[in-house]
C-alpha cells in the first residue's frame, strides 16, 4: 500500500479504498461488443451500462428504447435490443 494511504488515512477508510479498487474486476468492459440484449430490468437504458467500467469509455448517455425496442448509441454505435 502506498505510504500516503498508510500514514494519512484511518484503518477503516484504507480498507474501503482497497475494496473499491479491487472490486472493479467484476465490471464488464464497455464497447466490447456491438450488440446487446437488455431486459425491462435494465431500464432506463444508458450506454455505457452501469455494470461497465467508465474509465475508457464515452460519457454516459440515456437511450430511449421503450417505444421501439431498439436503440443505438450515438457515441460508440452499440446496438441495444429490448427483450420483452
Amino acid at each position: 500500500m502506498a505510504p500516503i494511504l498508510r500514514s494519512v488515512l484511518p484503518g477503516r477508510i484504507r480498507i474501503a479504498i482497497i475494496l473499491c479498487m479491487t472490486s472493479r474486476a467484476a465490471l464488464r468492459t464497455p464497447n466490447a461488443q456491438n450488440q446487446y440484449t437488455v431486459t425491462p430490468r435494465d431500464l432506463p437504458l444508458a450506454c455505457p451500462m452501469p455494470d461497465m467500467t467508465l474509465w475508457n469509455s464515452h460519457p454516459r448517455v440515456y437511450l430511449p428504447i421503450e417505444a421501439t425496442g431498439f436503440a443505438k448509441c450515438p457515441y460508440c454505435g452499440a446496438e441495444y435490443t429490448l427483450q420483452r
